[in-house]
C-alpha cells in the first residue's frame, strides 16, 4: 500500500505535517516504538508509530529522525496524547531528512493504524503471490518445472507467514519450507485427514495438534482413474492415493480470497505429483515384464538378461548387481468381488523410508499390478563379502531393512495408523515379503512365498496386516488355511473352560498357560516369569489341567494348548 491511503482513509485520523512529495512510498509493515533508536528492529518500508516518549529535549529529535531515515522506514506517525502537539523540532528534522510525518489524533488508538496497515499489506501480498502462483503454474504446465512446490511453499513463509508442508498419504513429508513438523505429526495429520475424507467431510479439515492448528487440503490429480466401485468406490482409493497440503493456520478464519489462493497452490502441487507419477511409469513397465516372464516360467537366462536392464534404473551409481526382494500386496473393499486398484500407489509409498523427504525418494521402487494384487521387485545392494563371511546372502537391504532385508512388521509400522484410517471399515490391507534372494532362478520362488505370506497376513485380524517369509516355516502357515468353524470349536473346546473359571476367580489361568508354554515348560523360568512362588504355579497348572483333561507333561497336549492359543 502507498502512503497516501493513509490520509485517505478518515477512520484513521491522520493528519500531513511534511512530506507532501513522499507520499507515493510503498508501506511494508507497521512499528510502534519509543527507544530512541529502534534501527536495529527495523528493516525498511514501515511505518512507524510513536508517542514521542523518547524526547526529553528538542535536540533528541534530529538523532531519532537521522536513524528512521538511515533504515529507509516509509513515513513517522507521532501521537499528539502524550505533548497535545508535535513539536517543531521533530517537524523540522523530518523536512531535513524529507521523511513524511504525521500527526495521531489523541482519540486514535496506535492498534487501529496497526490492523489497518497489517490488513491491507497482507491483501496486497497475498495478490502478489496469487500472481506468482499463477505464473508458476503456467510454466510447469507448459514446460519445464519451475522449481517445484518448494518454491510456492517458501512464498508462503515469507509472505503471508504460512507454514506448509507437502505429505504423502501416510504422513512422508513430500516438500516443505522452514523447519519440518515433529516427529510423528505428519502420520498424524495424514491420518486426521483420511479419516475425515472417508467420513465424506468437505475440505479444508481443520485439526488441533500438538496445541497447533493445521489446515488440510487434499491435492488431486485431475484424471485419476475411477475404481470399479463408481463414485463411492473412487473416493476411497483416492482418499488413499492422494497427497495433502497442511498448513499451519486456521482456515476457518479466512476469506474467500485467500481460500482460493491455496486451492491454486494445491493444483500447482497436482502438476509436479502428474509429473512424478508419469516417470515411474518406466519403472512400473520393467517390473511388469519381469513379472509376467516369472510367472510364464521363461528361462532364467532370459529373466536374468531383463533384470540387468532393470538394475541400472532401479539401483543407479551402484555397480555390482543386486539380490532382490519381493513384495505383494492387495486392498480388498467390503462387498466387492474385485480388490481396489490402489494397492499399486499404495506399495510404492510403503516401500519408501519413512524419514526419506523429497519427490524422488522412490526411484528404485518398481511395482506391477496384477490379477488384484500389487508386486514390488526390491532391488538390494549385493552384499560386501566382507560383511558376510557366513556366505548365506544376507547383506544390507533397502529402506525398512535389516540384515535379512526388509522386513514386514518394520515398512507397516510407520504407516499403519494413516492407513487404517484411510480403510476405516471398509477396507483391508495385506502385505506378504519374500526372504532376499540372489539370482533370476530365485525370483519364481520368491512370488510364491510372498504370496503365501499375504495369505497368512490376511487370515490374522486388523485392517493393515503383513507377514514375512520367517513364518512360512512353522505351523503358522497352516493356521489361516484351517476353516472357521473347525478353528472356533478347537479353541473353544480347550479355553473356554480356563477363561469362564478367570472370568469369575480371577485367577489369570489362560495367562499362566500362555507364560508356561513360553517357558517349554519350565517350573522355575516360569515362575520368575510370573513373579509366582513355585508351588502356586503347580496349584494353577494343575486347575488347567482338572478344567480342560490335559496333563501339561504330555507333548500332544502341549501342541494342542499352544495352536489353540494361537488361533484365538
Amino acid at each position: 500500500m502507498r502512503l497516501r491511503a493513509l490520509l485517505e482513509t478518515d477512520a484513521l485520523g491522520l493528519r500531513l505535517l511534511g512530506g507532501q512529495d513522499e507520499l507515493d512510498r510503498t508501506v511494508r509493515g507497521v512499528m510502534t516504538t519509543d527507544l530512541r533508536d529502534p534501527s536495529r528492529y527495523l528493516s525498511g518500508g514501515e511505518l512507524v508509530l510513536t508517542g514521542l516518549a523518547w524526547r526529553r529535549t528538542p535536540e533528541d529529535s534530529e538523532p531519532f529522525v537521522r536513524l528512521l531515515a538511515g533504515a529507509g522506514v516509509a513515513g513517522l506517525a507521532a501521537g499528539e496524547a502524550e505533548l497535545g502537539a508535535i513539536p517543531d523540532d521533530l517537524v523540522g528534522a523530518c523536512a531535513r531528512h524529507r521523511l513524511p510525518l504525521f500527526a495521531v489524533h489523541e482519540t486514535v488508538a496506535f492498534a487501529s493504524i496497526t490492523e489497518y496497515v497489517v490488513r491491507q499489506v497482507s491483501g496486497e501480498r497475498a495478490g502478489d503471490l496469487a500472481a506468482v502462483v499463477d505464473r508458476h503454474r503456467r510454466l510447469m504446465t507448459s514446460g519445464p518445472a519451475g522449481g517445484g512446490p518448494e518454491v510456492v511453499l517458501d512464498l508462503l513463509g515469507t509472505d503471508l507467514d504460512m507454514r506448509a508442508w507437502v505429505l504423502s498419504p501416510t504422513g512422508r513429508r513430500i516438500a516443505g519450507a522452514g523447519e519440518p513438523l515433529s516427529t510423528g505429526a505428519g502420520a498424524a495429520l495424514a491420518a486426521e485427514h483420511l479419516a475425515a475424507t472417508r467420513g465424506g467431510r468437505r475440505a479444508p479439515h481443520r485439526v488441533a495438534l500438538g496445541g497447533t492448528t493445521y489446515s488440510l487440503f487434499p491435492v488431486r490429480v485431475p484424471g485419476h482413474a475411477a475404481s470399479p466401485g463408481g463414485q463411492a468406490g473412487e473416493l476411497r482409493e483416492r482418499a488413499l492415493s492422494d497427497w495433502l497440503l497442511a498448513v499451519e493456520a486456521d482456515a476457518g478464519e479466512w476469506g474467500a480470497p485467500r481460500l482460493d489462493l491455496l486451492q491454486g497452490v494445491t493444483q500447482l502441487i497436482a502438476v509436479e505429483r502428474d509429473r512424478r507419477d508419469a516417470a515411474r511409469t518406466v519403472r512400473r513397465r520393467l517390473a511388469q515384464e519381469i513379472l509376467e516372464l516369472v510367472q510364464s516360467g521363461a528361462p532364467p537366462a532370459e529373466i536374468a538378461a531383463r533384470l540387468r536392464v532393470a538394475a541400472p534404473v532401479l539401483l543407479p551409481g551402484r555397480g555390482a548387481a543386486p539380490h532382490w526382494q519381493i513384495v505383494v500386496a492387495r486392498v480388498d473393499w467390503d462387498g466387492e468381488g474385485e480388490p481396489g486398484s490402489v494397492a499399486q500407489s499404495l506399495l510404492e509409498e510403503i516401500l519408501v523410508d519413512p524419514v526419506a523427504a523429497g519427490l524422488e525418494s522412490g526411484d528404485r521402487i518398481a511395482v506391477a499390478h496384477t490379477g488384484g494384487e500389487a508386486i514390488a521387485l526390491v532391488p538390494m545392494p549385493a552384499p560386501d563379502p566382507t560383511e558376510d563371511e557366513d556366505g548365506d546372502g544376507e547383506g544390507e537391504g533397502t529402506e525398512a531393512a535389516g540384515p535379512g532385508g526388509l522386513q514386514a512388521d518394520v515398512l507397516l509400522a510407520a504407516v499403519r495408523d494413516p492407513l487404517t484410517a484411510g480403510l476405516a471399515d471398509d477396507g483391508r490391507l495385506t502385505l506378504g515379503v519374500s526372504a532376499p534372494v540372489r539370482s533370476a532362478e530365485g525370483l519364481r520362488g520368491a512370488l510364491e512365498e510372498a504370496r503365501h505370506a499375504r495369505r497368512v497376513a490376511a487370515a490374522r485380524p486388523g485392517r493393515v496386516c503383513a507377514a514375512g517369509h520367517h513364518e512360512l516355516a512353522s505351523h503358522v502357515l497352516l493356521l489361516p488355511f484351517v476353516p472357521d468353524d473347525v478353528r472356533r470349536a478347537f479353541t473353544a473346546r480347550l479355553l473356554d473352560p480356563l477363561r469362564d473359571y478367570d472370568r469369575r476367580h480371577r485367577a489369570e489361568l489362560v495367562p499362566t498357560l500362555e507364560a508356561f508354554l513360553d517357558c517349554d515348560g519350565s517350573w522355575t523360568r516360569c515362575a520368575a516369569r510370573l513373579h509366582l512362588h513355585v508351588n502356586t504355579l503347580r496349584y494353577r497348572v494343575g486347575r488347567i489341567e482338572q478344567l480342560t483333561g490335559r496333563d501339561l507333561s504330555r507333548l500332544e497336549d502341549k501342541l494342542d494348548f499352544f495352536l489353540a492359543l494361537r488361533m484365538s
